[in-house]
């Protein structure tokens, strides 16, 4: 196991900081790097197919792709492959010239689970617990209210996906 795991910069913001280590390692460690590019893949080819997805992403979804894959690496506990790449993740400054709904956060993490379904190199258990991870960082990223006005459609509120 790399000693970076151990040595995370404390000014990284939680939701870019790497999932705990279990008895079995890290989750990237787990899951392994060929079934989290199937992962990335199945999820993009989803994403790609989203009405409400679709017109924020580029029609050209692989770099994207690349630097999902890169992030979700180093969020696993895998290499900082992002960080190497392209810096600090800053997952929501990143975003925010996209309207990040309530409802294009719960599409999102749909596409998520969808492709976690569809990879079956990818555990039960650790499935569950990287869609778990990613539920707190899609309700994160939420930046705009939804156009209906539902009180769920608040900016900033955490648990605006559930």
């Amino acid at each position: 196991m790399s000693a970076s795991l151990f040595c995370w910069p404390a000014s990284l913001p939680l939701m870019t900081a790497p999932i705990q280590l279990s008895a079995g390692g890290s989750l990237y460690e787990r899951i392994g790097p060929e079934a989290l590019a199937a992962l990335v893949t199945r999820f993009y080819t989803l994403v790609a197919q989203d009405p409400d997805l679709s017109p924020i992403f580029p029609a050209d979804l692989t770099p994207t792709a690349q630097k999902q894959l890169a992030f979700l690496t180093g969020f696993l506990g895998g290499p900082p492959l992002y960080h190497q790449n392209f810096g600090p993740p800053r997952l929501r400054a990143r975003h925010v010239p996209h309207a990040i709904t309530p409802t294009r956060g719960r599409a999102w993490l749909a596409c998520m689970e969808n492709a976690l379904q569809d990879t079956p190199q990818i555990g039960e258990a650790e499935a569950r617990e990287l869609h778990a991870a990613l539920a707190r960082v899609a309700a994160h990223m939420v930046n705009t209210p939804d156009d209906d006005g539902t009180p769920d459609g608040k900016v900033g509120q955490l648990l605006s996906i559930d």
